[in-house]
């Protein structure tokens, strides 16, 4: 009735409701009661912690968030008001199996072995490719993760996926990270990873090389859900012109977002940085 008071007089909405003017008036004179006021100071903290994940977050990151904020509570209620808001997380898609190609070279034993869980920076990173579309063509992409952080080290992108373009990205990862001792670098065996080159730089370097198993892709499941956690929530976002717009599109998710921003479930939901900022 409050709402419609500019176009319908109270005497003919009491008398269509059935709702008595005195009771009107008396609710108006109480006004909001205190459990809609707080609905209102959560609404407009899930708004903005949706817009800061860029429409990202679902309903436990905007949950972490209220709690980094002093505000606990619970995920029916912050469920509610995401939908009262129409506010909505994206829903990764289906992952899909890729069987590995038939003809690759000779892989070195899986020496990582599903161990995700690291106590220590710098002890395992993992890297994989993946490839993202533009309407230029192809650019793809590869990543190093630590998996102690799950923090992207290292990266590159490129119109092909030859050699060079692992060992840009294992290279940066050392840059900014070392060479770290007893280091051990986990890949799929894609022939990148099994070329003459990379296998000589990662001796080079003192790297232990491990492997996935033939057409396993679980046994480098942090790279997969990385890259489709990036593609959910950049790059199937939109349609994307250039290599160029893309490129730059991906260093600042990696880089300013995902690194430093993004909570990450695995790690108690904080952000990779934050992660390695409170482990240090």
């Amino acid at each position: 009735m409050e709402k419609l008071r500019s176009e319908f007089s109270v005497t003919r909405m009491s008398d269509v409701l059935e709702i008595s003017r005195q009771a009107f008036y008396a609710w108006r004179e109480r006004g909001k009661s205190a459990h809609a006021k707080k609905d209102e100071e959560l609404s407009e903290l899930i708004v903005k912690s949706s817009a800061t994940s860029r429409g990202t977050y679902g309903c436990p990151r905007i949950q972490a968030d209220l709690i980094g904020l002093g505000e606990h509570v619970s995920r029916k209620r912050i469920a509610r008001l995401m939908l009262e808001n129409r506010v909505s997380g994206r829903v990764k898609r289906k992952f899909r199996v890729i069987k590995a190609d038939p003809n690759e070279l000779a892989p070195a034993p899986n020496e990582l072995d599903r161990d995700f869980a690291r106590e220590t920076p710098n002890s395992a990173w993992v890297s994989d490719i993946t490839y993202l579309w533009t309407s230029e063509g192809w650019l793809f992409l590869c990543v190093v993760i630590d998996l102690f952080s799950r923090r992207v080290v290292g990266w590159s992108m490129d119109e092909t996926q030859d050699t060079a373009l692992v060992l840009r990205s294992l290279d940066m990862a050392i840059a900014q990270r070392g060479n770290p001792s007893g280091l051990l670098f986990h890949s799929d065996r894609g022939c990148q990873y099994t070329s003459g080159d990379f296998r000589d730089h990662l001796k080079l370097k003192k790297i232990v090389c491990s492997m996935s198993r033939k057409g396993n892709c679980w046994d480098n499941a942090c790279s997969e859900s990385f890259f489709g956690t990036l593609k959910q929530e950049l790059v199937h976002t939109g349609i994307w012109k250039t290599r160029a717009d893309l490129r730059s599109a991906v260093y600042e998710y990696i880089e300013v977002f995902y690194n430093r921003n993004r909570r990450h479930s695995s790690l108690g939901f904080v952000s990779p940085a934050k992660f390695e900022e409170d482990a240090a």
